[in-house]
């Protein structure tokens, strides 16, 4: 399993998957698990993702237009690749959706899009998203944001919990708080 957190510092609530991130990585987990800090390292996510893993789940700031500092939890399918997030362009008159591959600030549609692309599978992947209030350049988390912080951490426990060996249970991929 591997656990990323991804996310820009340098734009307030967008460094909260870096956060959460960097609390996991001291936490006591399981050897079976790798929690790393991507940050906006969106191209090196997408080529350790291409190595193989049964579960990954990644934590970002993704706005969904809920109440700041809102954590849930959605499970994301290849298919997803190109929404929500993406820039329009035009084809025919007609607009469609263009992933944007910026290899050091690719959104979480876009790795899955890499990886379609690398012919790679990315397993069961998770999304713990959380609701930013802002986004604009300066660092340091929104008050709610950074109270989020650690329900987010508790929800990755439980997934990892989940998916324990020999457990038999699945992890929870739906539903918000």
């Amino acid at each position: 399993m591997l656990i990323a957190g991804v996310g820009n510092i340098f734009l307030g609530d967008d460094g909260f998957g870096v956060e959460v991130a960097g609390r996991l990585a001291t936490a006591d987990l399981p050897d079976w698990v790798r929690v790393a800090d991507y940050g906006t390292s969106g191209l090196h996510l997408a080529y350790d993702l291409a190595e193989g893993y049964e579960t990954t789940i990644l934590v970002d700031a993704t706005p969904r237009g809920d109440r700041p500092g809102t954590v849930y939890v959605m499970e994301l399918e290849a298919g997803q690749a190109g929404a929500p997030f993406g820039r329009p362009g035009a084809e025919g008159g007609r607009a469609r959706v263009i992933p944007l591959f910026d290899g050091h600030g690719m959104q979480p549609d876009a790795v899955l899009a890499m990886l379609d692309l690398l012919g790679a599978d990315a397993g069961r992947v998770l999304l713990v998203g959380c609701e930013p209030a802002s986004t604009e350049p300066g660092m340091g988390l929104s008050a709610p944001v950074a109270v989020a912080v650690e329900e987010a951490v508790r929800i990755v426990h439980d997934l990892v919990r989940a998916a324990e060996p020999g457990t038999g249970r699945e992890a929870v991929a739906e539903g918000g708080r």
